[in-house]
């Protein structure tokens, strides 16, 4: 999305008469600039260009190769003995500049190492995102033209120098990336109970209806009503690389299923859970989209009520089968404060002599933010303080991904301790201290 200012500043120096634009004026930014070209016989041009590839003049729609003409316009040979290959005048700036590969392709099918002068005219389709706002933009303010695409929206966060060009900005963004046809722009926090912001739409038309292909699945939802962020890809394939056929997985903020869908198509069977209505309605459309809507069973509840609920309900007869248990709690804002919904979930521990039976302990795997120096260490206490137990040895700490400066995306998973999920345990002890009754028995019958 941006491109290479020391290269592009070099060769573009844009009329003054653009600084301040606010109305896009595209023929405003054209120029007429002297590149170095080289002089080739037409007959061994290929090769020579081929040779020449790293110096070469590179910019978005412009022949590199050009007629050889003359300073007055005439060209040099009606019969086109001879074209110019335009160059980079950041690598090559008189005859001598040429590098030994560069000087021996020349070397090698007779081409004189002499530098040409050539009058070329850029204009607007010839410049890249950041030279255009660079341009426009007060100078010394930042001009980042970065963006997060979902399907043919283009998502901007603007900063506040920025926001009396904001129209201008979303036009060039258009301009510049094919298939983006929307760019908005969010102009609050996301709302961590329906996890979706307010946005303006900056240019293009106004649908909000995305279709987006994530690790080979289809998803569709209106992106101004639910959450989602492409830049979560990796950590989804992440977990359910984790999954097995046959696994249940608990989906407690599932959004439009971008954990829930990959599961089941996996072959697990997944509840899938979101507060939010319209990501419910979405998160069922793509169940049916991707045909697994018979292996997901969604809910629209809050979260605690969901665990409360129908998780507990399932729980008991889950924990007795031999396939895992995974339970996804995806809301970072929150979600390390939900764990405490599963103290004591399942009341009284069962007859001791029974406790090998349903050893099949859901793993957890939690999302948090953290700004604080020992991001693993925050993340790992704050769910200990929700659970009233310690986790020390017994949890792995994922770093997800730098959501901003000094604020950290991770993922603290654990398998949810007996001590939890059991009312009749003493809470806040160390759960390396709660040896399992007949352990290798219960090994043997999980095996």
């Amino acid at each position: 999305m941006t491109g290479h200012p020391q290269t592009d500043l070099g060769l573009y120096k844009p009329p003054q008469t653009v600084r301040g634009m606010t109305e896009l004026d595209r023929a405003a930014f054209s120029q007429t600039v002297s590149v170095p070209a080289i002089r080739i016989p037409t007959q061994v041009l290929n090769k020579v260009v081929k040779g020449l590839k790293k110096v070469a003049l590179q910019r978005p729609g412009l022949k590199r190769v050009v007629e050889d003409h003359s300073e007055d316009g005439n060209t040099y040979s009606s019969k086109g003995e001879h074209r110019l290959l335009l160059l980079d005048p950041n690598n090559i700036t008189y005859a001598d500049s040429f590098g030994s590969e560069e000087a021996e392709a020349l070397k090698a099918y007779g081409v004189p190492q002499e530098i040409h002068k050539y009058q070329l005219k850029l204009t607007y389709e010839n410049l890249k995102s950041e030279e255009i706002l660079r341009a426009v933009l007060p100078e010394g303010q930042d001009v980042t033209s970065g963006f997060s695409r979902v399907g043919h929206i283009a998502h901007m966060n603007l900063r506040d120098h920025q926001l009396p060009y904001r129209k201008l900005i979303g036009q060039v963004i258009i301009d510049k990336n094919p298939g983006i046809t929307c760019v908005v722009n969010k102009t609050n926090t996301i709302d961590s109970t329906y996890r979706n912001f307010q946005m303006e739409v900056l240019a293009g038309e106004s649908n909000m209806v995305a279709k987006v292909r994530e690790n080979g699945v289809l998803y569709e939802f209106d992106f101004s009503l639910v959450y989602w962020n492409p830049r979560l890809s990796t950590e989804h394939e992440r977990i359910v690389s984790l999954l097995q056929r046959g696994d249940t997985v608990v989906d407690v903020f599932a959004g439009v299923g971008p954990f829930a869908i990959p599961a089941a198509r996996r072959g697990c069977e997944v509840l899938a859970n979101d507060l939010n209505p319209e990501s419910f309605r979405w998160l069922q459309h793509n169940a049916k989209l991707n045909k697994v809507d018979r292996k997901i069973t969604s809910f629209n509840m809050d979260g605690r009520d969901f665990i409360r609920g129908p998780v507990q309900e399932r729980l008991p007869a889950l924990m007795k089968g031999s396939h895992k248990i995974h339970v996804v709690m995806n809301l970072p804002a929150l979600a390390l404060e939900f764990l405490d919904a599963f103290r004591g979930l399942l009341g009284p521990e069962p007859d001791q002599s029974l406790s090998c039976l349903d050893d099949n302990l859901p793993q957890v795997h939690c999302y948090g933010f953290s700004k604080e120096d020992d991001t693993q260490r925050d993340v790992v206490e704050r769910a200990e303080a929700s659970l009233k137990i310690s986790l020390q040895g017994q949890c792995s700490v994922h770093l997800v991904r730098n959501v901003a400066p000094n604020k950290e995306m991770m993922c603290v998973s654990f398998t949810l301790p007996r001590g939890v999920l059991y009312s009749t345990h003493t809470q806040n002890r160390d759960i390396s201290e709660e040896p399992c009754p007949k352990k290798q028995k219960c090994e043997d019958l999980t095996d």
